[in-house]
């Protein structure tokens, strides 16, 4: 682990993980939640073809909670980000997001797409570019689940959130959507992250402001390095049409929907995953 200081004077701390197989280059690698980057791992061994430099956003992991907590709204933690960057003494980095840290990368790639070499969006979260997910798409989802012996408390639970009528109960009993596998790994996995969320900054993280859809997806029209945009089969967090819509809003992007997988594709298929996501970012 490693700190450094961002612009606020805020201390952040980062992961790294791998010795960089193939070229070497860094790759840093933004975590949803936002929580801590260590639900990661090492991305089912991308570590083993790249070096991986995982952020823990500010208020998460081993990072300071910065004094004023607003400024972990998501477009405020774009600077963070570059903040990095120029840490890490880095001209242009490939950048890797999952879920709601695609949200900061696409942001970050709109106000400074000359600083991305290549960017990979795993599963991702759609808020900065305001892409409607209905209930009746997460339903379709979800129903390719149903011969899975969990399907009919969790669809139960589902549909009592798409009504508006959740409670507690309810969004665990849907977790295992989110798994290709609901086996004793991803239950494990899924308790650890729970354990790191800090509810405050997940809070600010969606604060008004947060998001200016038509201003990103214009930006996004411009920008013209690579992008991945890899969606789970499975994943009703990110079903695989609005992943695919996602991917039209840039010039130069590939869409690759990983089989039976879920919302934590590494987890699913590490051989798949890493393979697919290696051989972009070493593409040239």
């Amino acid at each position: 682990m490693e700190f450094f200081t961002s612009y606020d004077g805020t201390e952040l701390a980062y992961h790294v993980a791998g010795s960089g197989g193939g070229d070497g280059a860094p790759v840093v690698c933004l975590p949803g939640g936002p929580t801590a980057s260590a639900y990661l791992g090492d991305l089912g061994g991308l570590s083993a073809r790249r070096r991986l430099i995982m952020l823990d956003p500010r208020g998460t992991g081993q990072s300071a909670t910065p004094e004023d907590i607003t400024s972990c709204r998501c477009d405020r933690l774009v600077a963070d980000v570059e903040a990095l960057r120029a840490h890490l003494d880095l001209d242009r980095m490939d950048l890797l997001a999952h879920c709601a840290g695609a949200n900061v990368a696409v942001q970050y790639a709109a106000r400074h797409p000359g600083r991305v070499g290549r960017l990979a969006l795993i599963t991702p979260s759609v808020r900065a570019v305001g892409i409607t997910i209905d209930g009746d798409l997460r339903r379709e989802t979800v129903r390719l689940r149903r011969d899975e012996p969990w399907f009919p408390e969790a669809f139960a639970a589902f549909e009592a959130i798409v009504a508006g009528k959740a409670t507690n109960d309810s969004w665990q009993a849907i977790v295992p959507f989110s798994y290709g596998r609901w086996d004793e790994a991803a239950q494990a996995h899924d308790a650890a992250e729970a354990e790191r969320e800090v509810p405050e900054v997940m809070a600010a993280f969606g604060a008004e402001g947060a998001f200016d859809p038509d201003a990103t997806r214009t930006a996004l029209a411009r920008f013209t390095p690579p992008v991945l945009l890899l969606a789970g089969e499975v994943d009703p967090g990110a079903p695989p049409p609005a992943v695919a819509e996602f991917a039209g809003l840039f010039p130069n992007a590939e869409l690759v929907v990983q089989a039976r997988a879920g919302h934590f594709p590494w987890l699913d298929d590490a051989d798949r995953f890493v393979s697919t996501v290696a051989e972009f970012l070493t593409a040239r």
